[in-house]
């Protein structure tokens, strides 16, 4: 979703949306704090996926208290306001124009969004482009309040490849999109692979690949 379907940063909007509305010393630092990851993932010691789980499951602590209610609203907040308004609708009717070739050959075809992004925001999105299915990251919700905990690790390269391949079994994967290096493996197992703006990494991986590039809009 982020960088692939639209050119907003999730965790940049989440993080604003909880200082204004669940606000908390934590929340006001969550990024100086953390400056010196930052600069590591950057200068590649340490891992860009590692990197990533580890933010959004400290970024989740800072939900700890919000009730599910509040939770949905901020997930419609942050797609209402900040992603949808950046989608990059070239790919958006790209993705849209692929799956219903897909289905005019196979009626069962699945349009499913994959995210690292929290179920409830993964889902908000999703809804808007007619999406079947989504695999976002989910956050434990006991008692109709969020715990600040994930419900399972956060869907993103090995790991939302893997949750991909079990939802589709035994069918093909027809084709998917990335802008990543994480997304190299769940590109790997489609039959068209599609790099949107991609980074260095996936760049050079599609390139040696063949697989499309497209810059975004």
């Amino acid at each position: 979703m982020d960088g692939t379907l639209a050119t907003a940063e999730t965790w940049k909007v989440v993080l604003a949306w909880i200082r204004e509305h669940h606000p908390s010393p934590a929340a006001r630092r969550f990024v100086t704090v953390r400056l010196p990851m930052v600069v590591a993932a950057k200068v590649g010691l340490v891992d860009k996926e590692t990197f990533r789980a580890r933010w959004l499951r400290d970024e989740a602590r800072l939900l700890r208290g919000l009730t599910a209610s509040q939770i949905n609203d901020m997930a419609a907040r942050v797609v209402d306001e900040h992603l949808w308004p950046t989608r990059r609708e070239a790919i958006i009717a790209a993705v849209v124009a692929a799956t219903e070739r897909a289905r005019a050959a196979d009626p069962t075809t699945r349009l499913v969004l994959a995210s690292g992004a929290y179920q409830p925001i993964a889902e908000e999105f999703a809804r808007r482009i007619g999406a079947d299915v989504t695999l976002g990251t989910p956050l434990v919700i006991a008692g109709g309040v969020a715990t600040g905990e994930l419900a399972a690790p956060t869907q993103s390269g090995e790991q939302k490849a893997a949750a991909v391949r079990a939802l589709a079994a035994d069918a093909p994967i027809v084709a998917a999109f990335g802008d990543t290096e994480g997304d190299i493996p769940l590109l790997a197992m489609a039959s068209r692979a599609v790099a949107v703006a991609p980074d260095k990494g996936l760049r050079r991986e599609a390139a040696a690949r063949g697989w499309e590039i497209i810059e975004g809009d």
